[in-house]
């Protein structure tokens, strides 16, 4: 069992920075990969970003690459989300998910893999 607490999101201005915080419970962080999700009012949850249990590996989505970076610190069972360039369209709740996973660069990315998630953050961006 995992539990999930995200932290970090709040209101920014366009071209602003965030850094969002997924505290995991339990003993079993580093054998989960971890990933990030959001909704945005209207649409449906959409991929973020995933890293592989050991850190070793990360995946993008296409939307994010190059001004959002995933990152995880095992000793502190936490995962984290480091936004840059935020955009209005970049609103949406922040979903932090975990899956067991055995191969340690595994970096799944569709939310059916994941079974544990935690309660979502906000984040604003305005224009």
């Amino acid at each position: 069992q995992v539990q999930l607490v995200e932290s970090g999101g709040g209101l920014v201005q366009a071209g602003g920075s965030l850094r969002l915080s997924c505290a995991a419970s339990g003993r079993t962080f580093s054998s989960v990969a971890m990933g990030w999700f959001r909704q945005a009012p209207g649409k449906e949850r959409e991929f973020v970003a995933s890293i592989s249990k050991d850190g070793s590996k990360t995946y993008y989505a296409d939307s994010v690459k190059g001004h959002f970076t995933i990152s995880r610190d095992n000793a502190k069972n936490t995962v984290y989300l480091q936004m840059g360039s935020l955009k209005p369209e970049d609103t949406a709740v922040y979903y932090c998910a975990a899956k067991m996973v055995y191969g340690s660069s595994y970096t799944p990315s569709t939310e059916t893999e994941y079974r544990y998630w935690g309660q979502g953050t906000q984040v604003t961006v305005s224009s």
